[in-house]
């Protein structure tokens, strides 16, 4: 800032901020507020809404405190909503350590704490459901922070965020906080049109650098470098545009280096004396004797360490080896194990870390790794802390569970500085490890990616062992959004002077393709918003079909889809005005040229039938051929996929689409075949003897047999295809007798245009015509699609909810009936099965521990498909109900289907029984029993089924059941998630 204009921009802004509730704010805090932080506080002091998107750890929830401090200054409420209830917590606790807890409430539907609290913490839901419950809670509220709010594109729990930003008072003044996406303008402008007013401020930089490397065997490279080979900072300060993917890295090529699934390190060797230190940071020579720095790391500074030196040195499995210039990348097929790859973090400075591995499994495997190496990370002065830490906090749980939630091992680990954090662990543990972990006591987690999702555990390094995970779906490569919120987890805001992302080279690395990763910032919001039944009834609670509509076309989805209109109408237009040119150009003198077009259309679509049917009756051939084959059979192939001679190996006649018969080719390699990847059946030229199946696994085994194969074969010189035309070829083609394909000939010959010395000229117009036609055709389909598709579907819903008597009135006018108030709170993913099942009475004979195992089936989802069938609770009432409802979920399907909707999931008993137990008072590991079912997962299930349970209690006849069924899922650890 060296020009007058700027000086005095900036000296104009500060004048305007002294005395005023900003100045008071940012004394709080011992450093300098960002210019986009005080950008963002300005808009808000203003008056405005604000949208801040920004990376993970730049500090985004600082606008968020201020709106808090606005709020209370001005006598009005703030709600602090968060995706997550972990989120929640952790926001509330930081609230309450600055405001006092008088002054601040938790809400997250399981757990009520001074609702009534001028600060309410919440999550997303429960706000929605206030918001259509009309509460008393809203009076006087002034501002809604949402934090994450990129969670909107979220596909089951997204439409939530933007049903509250729809429906909030105007008078709330909205905070968005968000990750870094690439349509922050575009989210903002829609913000702006439902909200009022709203600043939106983008801010790309990282308050602390990010340097990227890559993990090849023992050896930390960096991934960019800039013309000179010296390593380059990825983003944050000191990034530079002019860097190049490090040359050594794309040298290697493809590395099979990986990370190890066994047991432990290398037994009984220590850390102590390794050589994997990267000690020094001066450029030149390597203290292990390699050439040159050329991107390989160095320790570079750090900010302060976490504790003073350790007295007994870390042990595990590290890396040994000693220098010289010869020494490479570690030798393929050995695998790096865990305690190593800490080890080699460890001597880089780069602890504490977080070591994403997309599996809960995998994540304690790497803790059991590293006990069984004997790593410790900390010193005895670190461990007599955190032993007095867990001794505090987990002795809440009851001794006869402590070995089935696995304490003693998690205690080990702790003490020695690691742990694993992931949804499968105990609410319990997991904060454990973010409170010993942000306190600079545990030095490594173990965590999958939800580690990711909002909760403030920033390392010094962050560790990934692939780059593709399963997304629920399939094993999917990481798109860069998900790189950067992973990543940008690295490096602690006034602690670190840097942060490092670490990769390691796997099977098949891609040093260009980790580059892209983590230089694009290409992650869009796309909104995930749809009608619901709960959403329609609420909606015309409030509102006429036509308001509800227009309610629905204020969502993001909507504005998404008329802003992607735009362009799809300038197109249709512009194909209309060239389709009428194209018509103007189409006059033939002879006669009408567009009948004649059609003929010959007519034509070709019936010459294209007769093929088709000519190809049918081959494949018929064809699977009756190879149906009759026998192993040992030398074939003669056409063309088509399969070509040239084969011996038959093996037939399945079992198998769809079938047979499939599996060759081997003269070249040695194994094929299937079946009836449709040849053009005509095979033709059996020969016999061989060939080995038993199972040998053909033996290289070998396939090499003399194809040796034997062209042996047999040898002074047979003609093409394959001529042995399969002798053995009766393709089927005899019909075009040249079938009377209708010769009667449209005659016609089109018969034509005046015919004969026209122009038609080939004409026949193009025509063919630019049609082609111009079919793609307005097809434009103007998808622009009807994407502005009607909400409305319709928000029709469809109601036409459903009319016909199973939730809704009553005609036309525009409808209106929710008794039912429907009963669906309007009613807030899960089976909303209207559950409300048919009260309608019909199926859960009314049900004492409590039944009532929470029916709940359980409704909420539970199996995390992988093709579970073994359920247990079910030896209860003959539930048994009976269940049934019923497994029948009222059929009923509702088939309805769905016949208005067009996605059918609604049929109950899931997978852990009901488990609840049963645990609702009879049974110990965890009883209820449990041989189900395997983790702690976190447990716990998570019985906070849903007590929130589904909460939303019973008003309803007649199964209310008391309901309030006492949560009594009886509520104890123990199930209730100890939240220490307040």
């Amino acid at each position: 800032m060296t020009s007058p204009s700027e000086r005095y921009a900036a000296w104009s802004a500060e004048r305007r901020i002294q005395g005023t509730e900003l100045d008071r704010f940012r004394d709080r805090f011992a450093f300098d507020l960002d210019p986009f932080q005080v950008t963002a506080c300005t808009a808000l002091q203003d008056g405005r809404s604000v949208l801040v998107a920004a990376p993970t750890g730049a500090g985004k929830t600082v606008v968020g405190e201020f709106a808090v401090q606005l709020a209370l200054a001005g006598g009005r409420k703030v709600f602090y909503t968060a995706p997550i209830k972990a989120l929640s917590n952790q926001k509330h606790g930081e609230l309450v350590e600055w405001l006092g807890a008088e002054k601040v409430g938790l809400l997250t539907g399981d757990v009520s704490v001074r609702p009534e609290a001028p600060v309410v913490v919440m999550t997303t839901e429960v706000l929605r459901n206030m918001l259509y419950a009309g509460s008393s809670a809203l009076d006087g509220l002034g501002f809604v922070v949402m934090d994450e709010v990129h969670y909107l594109a979220d596909r089951l729990r997204g439409p939530v965020w933007e049903e509250v930003i729809i429906q909030l008072p105007p008078t709330v003044q909205l905070v968005s906080l968000s990750a870094t996406v690439s349509n922050a303008e575009e989210f903002g402008a829609w913000l702006d049109e439902v909200r009022g007013s709203t600043a939106v401020i983008v801010s790309e930089a990282r308050p602390v650098p990010l340097w990227q490397h890559v993990l090849v065997g023992d050896e930390l490279m960096d991934l960019f470098v800039d013309d000179a080979g010296r390593a380059v900072v990825s983003q944050g300060p000191g990034a530079r545009g002019e860097r190049r993917v490090n040359p050594d890295l794309e040298r290697l090529g493809s590395i099979t280096a990986r990370i190890g699934d066994g047991p432990g390190g290398r037994g009984g060797r220590g850390h102590d004396g390794h050589g994997g230190a990267r000690q020094g940071g001066g450029r030149g020579r390597d203290p292990r004797g390699r050439r040159g720095t050329q991107g390989r790391h160095r320790r570079r500074g750090r900010g302060p360490r976490d504790d003073g030196p350790r007295q007994d040195g870390p042990r595990g499995g590290a890396p040994r080896h000693g220098g010289g210039e010869e020494r490479s990348a570690r030798a393929p097929g050995r695998p790096l194990r865990r305690p190593e790859v800490l080890a080699v973090l460890e001597e880089a400075a780069l602890l504490p870390a977080i070591c994403f591995i997309f599996s809960r499994a995998g994540c304690d495997g790497a803790v059991r790794q590293c006990t069984m190496a004997h790593v410790r990370l900390t010193s005895p002065a670190e461990r007599s802390r955190i032993r007095a830490v867990l001794d505090e906090r987990l002795a809440r749980i009851p001794f006869e569970d402590e070995d089935v939630l696995a304490i003693p091992a998690f205690r080990r680990a702790a003490e020695n500085g690691y742990a694993a954090h992931h949804a499968g662990m105990l609410p319990l543990l997991k904060s454990v490890v973010e409170e010993l972990f942000a306190a600079g006591l545990i030095k490594a987690v173990f965590a999958t990616e939800t580690l990711a999702l909002g909760i403030n555990m920033p390392a010094r390094s962050v560790v990934l062992e692939k780059l593709s995970k399963y997304n629920g779906v399939e094993h999917a490569d990481l798109t860069p959004g998900e790189f950067t919120q992973l990543t940008g987890r690295a490096g602690r805001r006034g602690i670190d002077v840097e942060g490092h992302a670490v990769v390691i080279a796997g099977p098949g690395f891609d040093a260009d393709a980790v580059a892209s990763l983590a230089s694009r910032r290409t992650y869009p919001l796309r909104s995930a918003f749809r009608p619901t039944y709960n959403m329609a009834v609420n909606l015309l609670d409030r509102y006429d079909v036509h308001a509800a509509r227009e309610s629905l076309e204020m969502s993001f989805a909507q504005f998404q889809a008329d802003r992607s209109v735009v362009g799809l109408a300038r197109r249709a237009r512009e194909l209309e005005e060239t389709e009428a040119a194209y018509r103007d150009a189409l006059d033939c003198e002879r006669g009408d040229i567009r009948e004649y077009a059609a003929l010959g259309e007519q034509i070709s679509e019936r010459e294209k039938t007769l093929s088709r049917e000519r190809a049918a009756a081959d494949r018929d051939r064809a699977r009756s051929t190879l149906a009759g084959l026998r192993r040992g059979d030398v074939l003669a192939l056409p063309g088509g996929k399969r070509q040239g001679f084969a011996v038959v190996v093996g037939i399945d006649k079992a198998v769809l689409g079938g047979p499939e018969v599996l060759l081997l080719g003269t070249e040695g390699r194994l094929r299937t075949l079946r009836p449709g990847d040849v053009p005509a059946p095979p033709a059996v030229v020969d016999t061989m003897r060939v080995p038993a199946p199972d040998r053909l696994s033996k290289p070998r085994t396939r090499k003399d047999t194809a040796a034997a194969l062209r042996q047999r074969l040898a002074g047979r010189h003609e093409d394959p295809r001529e042995s399969v035309r002798r053995a009766g070829g393709r089927t005899p083609s019909t075009a040249a007798t079938d009377e209708r394909l010769q009667q449209l000939r005659e016609t089109l010959r018969a034509h005046p245009c015919h004969a026209c010395p122009d038609l080939d000229a004409h026949l193009r117009w025509i063919s630019r015509a049609r082609s111009v036609e079919k793609e307005r055709a097809s434009v103007l389909r998808r622009v009807e699609g994407r502005t009607s598709s909400l409305a319709r579907r928000f029709d469809q819903v109601c036409a459903l909810l009319l016909e199973l008597g939730y809704l009553e009135g005609h036309g525009e006018d409808l209106r929710p009936t008794a039912g429907g108030l009963r669906l309007r709170r009613l807030f899960s993913e089976r909303d209207l099965l559950i409300a048919e099942c009260l309608e019909q009475g199926l859960w009314t004979d049900l004492d409590p521990a039944a009532l929470a195992a029916m709940a359980s089936a409704m909420c539970y989802e199996a995390r992988r498909e093709g579970a073994d069938s359920a247990e079910l609770p030896a209860d003959e009432p539930f048994v009976r109900a269940l049934e019923q409802t497994l029948r009222a979920a059929e009923r509702l399907a088939a309805a769905e289907r016949r208005h067009g909707l996605d059918a609604t999931a049929a109950p899931d008993p997978g852990i009901a029984a488990v609840m049963h137990r645990w609702a009879l008072g049974s110990h965890y590991a009883v209820a449990v029993g041989s189900t395997a079912l983790p702690a976190g997962d447990f716990v998570r299930q019985c906070r849903q089924v007590i929130d589904l349970l909460d939303q019973l209690v008003p309803v007649p006849g199964i209310g008391p059941t309901a309030r006492a069924a949560i009594d009886r899922v509520r104890r123990g650890f199930v209730s100890q998630e939240v220490d307040l």
